[in-house]
This record gives structure tokens, sequence and C-alpha cells, in this order.
């Protein structure tokens, strides 16, 4: 008697995952948004390869089985955490490892392009406009990452090279590793706030009037993090204000960004399509690792990256 094969089920995004190494080894099933709810049920494995959509979060509370185990094709599970999944047996897992150093390389690239001046400089260009200016040195000055898991060591340690003093802020003080205690006191003292922490009930909206006002006229605030962490008005305002230098936004509240948001035309601001960690063949690499995981998983193997569901994100690292 043939045995039973699980079945996966993709919440698909195009391009599509290529899974061909688990061709007859998994029932592989895709599905949209839409034939999500109907789907789950029949399903063991559920890949969420679509990571920008909420659908999880709005299906999973229905009725029947649901699957044994999640992986979401990001480093965050915001977008598909609710109670129900939380609290119930199925375990879920993250991509934790594909984005620490290309993202660390894009909070370096901004650094330098703001302490530079690039983004006048092209501007100039455009203009033909020689026009001479003195621009930041950026060894020597401080940085403190908020965000203490893989993205942010790698921020760390990649500013760090650059001869950047960086202090790591996390939920927990431990050797390396300041508390949120000591939060207030190193953006005060800070040339680069840079978030990277992921948003659960703690971390939702802690940038916010009262912390733009804590860092000083010359520092510039980075968000790779999630958009959620940010009070998008009070940056405007401490931005308008001359509160703080820049800024740089990678991640926003609602994606994509709408053209009537004001945040386009904010004067020391630099946009980005939330696209800090996808490099040339990313999504391959995504692939890669959730095929590896399954292997783990079909020969009954511990998984790697399980997130703590209560916390949002994978604990002890």
């Amino acid at each position: 008697m043939t045995p039973t094969l699980p079945t996966l089920l993709v919440l698909d995004a195009d391009p599509p995952p290529r899974l061909g190494r688990l061709t007859g080894r998994a029932r592989i099933e895709h599905t949209d948004a839409a034939g999500l709810a109907e789907r789950l049920p029949a399903a063991d494995v559920l890949l969420v390869w679509d990571f920008a959509s909420h659908a999880v979060r709005r299906a999973w509370p229905g009725t029947g089985p649901r699957p044994r185990w999640v992986h979401t094709a990001s480093a965050g599970v915001d977008h598909l955490m609710c109670p129900e999944l939380a609290v119930s047996d199925t375990v879920v897992t993250n991509a934790r490892g594909i984005f620490d150093q290309p993202i660390a390389e894009y909070v370096a690239a901004l650094v330098l392009a703001v302490a530079k001046d690039l983004p006048r400089t092209l501007e100039l260009q455009r203009e033909r406009t020689w026009r001479h200016r003195e621009t930041r040195r950026v060894a020597g000055t401080r940085a403190c990452v908020i965000g203490s898991g893989p993205i942010g060591r790698a921020i760390a340690r990649t500013l760090k090279a650059l001869d950047v003093t960086t202090a790591l802020v996390g939920r927990v003080p431990r050797t390396g590793i300041h508390g949120p205690g000591d939060l207030d006191r190193l953006i005060s003292r800070a040339d680069w706030v840079i978030s990277a922490a992921p948003l659960t009930e703690q971390t939702y909206g802690m940038f916010d009037t009262r912390r733009f006002g804590v860092m000083q006229p010359s520092a510039v605030f980075v968000n790779v993090g999630r958009g959620g962490l940010v009070d998008e008005d009070a940056l405007a305002e401490a931005l308008r204000r001359h509160w703080i230098a820049g800024a740089a936004l990678d991640v926003f509240a609602a994606e994509p960004l709408g053209e009537e948001s004001p945040l386009w035309g904010l004067p020391g601001l630099i946009v980005s399509p939330h696209m800090s960690g996808d490099t040339v063949g990313w999504r391959d690499e995504l692939g890669s690792q959730f095929v590896e995981l399954y292997e783990r998983w079909a020969a009954g193997r511990p998984l790697r990256n399980v997130v703590d569901k209560k916390r949002g994100y994978v604990p002890g690292h």
C-alpha cells in the first residue's frame, strides 16, 4: 500500500517557489488569498510564500483541522499571527538567516549615502550644477541598533567595520546587549538610530513623538524593521521641525506607499520600497531554505527557526 503523501499548501505570490526537489515527497497544492480558508483544513503544511499577505490571519480562525506546520518566507511573522494560531499546537517557522547580511549592507549604504550627501550630489548632477560641499565623517560616529536578533547583530558588525561605535538594544539585557531601559539614553547620544526590531505588542509605535524628541538634532533615523514600529505622523513632524537631521524608511505602516502619502515629499527622508533584504537570487534562497526545513520535518527531525508565537520571533539568538 502506497503511503499517503503530506499535503503542502502554498499561499502563492509571483513568481512561485521552486519546489521541484519535493516531487514525489509531498502533494503540492496552490492557493491565493481568496481560497485559503477553504483549503486550510486539508493541508498538513502551509508555506506562506506571499509574505505580504494578511490572508492567514483572516483565514485561520475558521472551522476544521489546521496545518501542523506553517512556514513564512519572511523574517517577520506579524502578518500571519492571530490569537487562534498563537495558542494552537501548530509550529511556525520563519526565514531567519536569509536577510541578515543584505539588510546590514543596505543600512551601511544608507549611512554612507546620508553622511556623504549622495542624494544631493545626484540632484545637482541632474541640474548640471557644480557645487562643492563638505560632508560628514562616518568613522567615530555613534549608532544605536534596536533589535538584537540576527539582522540587528549583522547591522552592528557591519557598522563597526566602518569604525562606528555601535550599541545594540534587545528585549532582555545580556552580555554585549542593552535592555529597553537603556534605549532613551543611547538614542539621545546616537548619530544613527537604526530600527531592526520585530513588531510585537511591546514594540508597536515605539518610535513616537517623545522618542524623536529625545534624539539629537544631528541624528538620522533608519527603519528596516517593520512599518508599525514607527508613528509616521510623529516622524513627519520631527523632520519638518528639524528635531532630527534626516530619516530613511524601507518599511511602512501600509504598503505599497500610496501616491498621496505626504512621506514622499518630506525633507530629509529617503523612501525605498521594502527592498533592503532583497538581493539577486533571494527567492531561490528562500525556496531552498524551505525545502531543507521540509526534509527535516518529513524525517521527524527538529525544525530550525521555530518562532515563539507569543513573543513573535525566534528566541534565544
